[in-house]
């Protein structure tokens, strides 16, 4: 074993070898077969894999050794913006893992799952309530996929008018799988520049939405992490060209509580469930994008649809002729459901609006004690993340990479770097509610010194990381030569 100290103290022990595993060893017995022994045909029989004698002990080490080098929101402070590591209560796990809901088949009949799709009419009731937009559906899967069901809803809007359209308004600091949502159903993606605010200008619209533009994509909050205070006007000029608008509701969780969105004149609206209402996210897992419309949309949503009968019984409804069709092959991600169920019930409506307002203020908190050490390209007060550059560290030849390997180090998880692209060296952090002053402190104080070694020690950057199982990888010849086994 060899051991290297990290600077906050921590200890990393690494094994030298992999192979493990001494003939004899054993962590399983096989149970007493109850029935009796039956030849086996010896065309399907081969030689069994070639797996190594293990203990028990021997297993458990190292699958506990393997998480150890995982970083993840419950052993430290996650900053990426936009696509938020959000604290997941440890409750929603317990609610989650109820028997009723685990072991609830998704081929059993309505009368078999009446609690179950009783928390799904219910959730779809609290979103829209959140939103202010009457119906939605919890089907989509992750907020991908609630993006292109929002598309796939313009779609069939405007194929229901007579009226096909063949483009879609997307800004630059829109979500970067937007135009990919809006090609897949068909629609062109016309880039809108955003203003030296940082915000959409109403007249560029204007100058660019006609009648063949299906409506527009807007995220709002933007990825500057600024408010689009011109959304009314600019849902005003789409609807007036017969166009829809769509709103991003990746970034709901620095508004949830005190904006509106269908007063706001947002048609479709997507959310993520992983970053306002505390879901699991990241590596792959499932997810969760409901999508909440307007009434005179409703009919497009996709089926089944959950449905609340006269007799108080609820099912999984088919008939709606008009529906977009169903997006795969059972109702949703469940048990991200429930997650997000559970800790909307726990919060209530009041912590709901205390959390977005925890985690604008957090943001704003991070931008002022940081302005002054990084360029801060849009300086006017964030919403729920802040954008950085690494304009004043570039001069010393330290780049925006640099920066969030060395930031490692520290203890902390990078930032979101290199995104929105309307920042050069772009440095998005976003804190979220769940973080305490002190550790928004260290935060800060490890960005500073970060800073400073910038000038007075840049070799500590560019070589960074040290400290992790994984060290710095030569880009260029990973890009070139993968190396894709273990």
């Amino acid at each position: 074993m060899k051991a290297s100290v990290g600077t906050k103290g921590l200890i990393f022990n690494e094994p030298l070898l992999w192979e493990k595993g001494v003939d004899g060893r054993r962590g399983f017995s096989m149970p007493t077969r109850d029935v009796d022994e039956a030849p086996l045909d010896e065309s399907i029989r081969g030689d069994g894999p070639q797996f190594p004698d293990l203990s028990e002990v021997d297993v458990v080490r190292h699958y506990t050794h393997l998480s150890q080098w995982n970083f993840g929101v419950d052993s430290g402070m996650y900053p990426l913006g936009s696509c938020t590591m959000k604290y997941n209560p440890k409750t929603n796990e317990r609610q989650a893992a109820l028997s009723g809901f685990t072991g609830a088949h998704p081929l059993l009949p309505d009368q078999l799952s009446q609690g179950a799709l009783q928390l799904l009419y219910d959730l779809e009731r609290y979103l829209a309530a959140v939103t202010g937009l009457p119906a939605v559906t919890v089907q989509p899967a992750a907020g991908s996929q609630g993006e292109l069901t929002g598309m796939l809803v313009f779609y069939a809007y405007h194929k229901s008018k007579g009226q096909p359209r063949t483009k879609v308004l997307i800004p630059d600091t829109a979500h970067g799988t937007n135009p990919a949502s809006a090609a897949l159903c068909g629609f062109k993606s016309v880039a809108v520049k955003s203003n030296e605010k940082g915000i959409l200008d109403p007249a560029n619209i204007s100058g660019l939405m006609d009648e063949d533009t299906a409506g527009i994509m807007v995220t709002n909050p933007n990825t500057l992490g600024l408010f689009e205070e011109n959304i009314i006007e600019i849902a005003e000029i789409v609807h007036n060209k017969g166009g829809l608008v769509y709103a991003d509701g990746a970034n709901m969780n620095a508004i949830m509580g005190m904006v509106n969105m269908a007063d706001s004149g947002v048609d479709v609206l997507h959310l993520n469930l992983h970053k306002t209402f505390s879901t699991p996210h990241g590596g792959g897992g499932p997810g969760a994008g409901p999508v909440c419309v307007t009434a005179a949309l409703e009919k497009f949503l996709p089926v089944p649809r959950v449905v609340k009968k006269e007799n108080e019984a609820y099912s999984l409804s088919w008939n709606h002729p008009d529906s977009v069709g169903r997006l795969h092959a059972f109702y949703g991600n469940f048990g991200i459901l429930v997650r997000a169920y559970s800790y909307i019930r726990s919060m209530g409506a009041g912590n709901l609006k205390k959390a977005s307002q925890l985690a604008v203020l957090n943001a704003n908190y991070i931008k002022e004690n940081l302005k002054d050490t990084y360029d801060l390209p849009y300086d006017r007060a964030c919403m729920h993340e802040c954008v950085f550059s690494d304009k004043n560290q570039n001069q010393y030849n330290i780049t925006t990479l640099d920066i969030a390997k060395r930031l490692m180090e520290y203890g902390f998880h990078p930032p979101t770097i290199y995104f929105p692209l309307v920042v050069h060296g772009a440095i998005m952090i976003e804190p979220t509610e769940t973080e305490c002053k002190n550790d928004l402190d260290a935060f800060i104080a490890a960005m500073k010194a970060i800073d400073r070694e910038t000038r007075e020690n840049p070799e500590l950057l560019t070589e960074a990381p040290r400290i992790p199982k994984v060290r710095r990888l030569d880009e260029t010849l990973a890009a070139r030569k993968p190396k894709l086994a273990g």
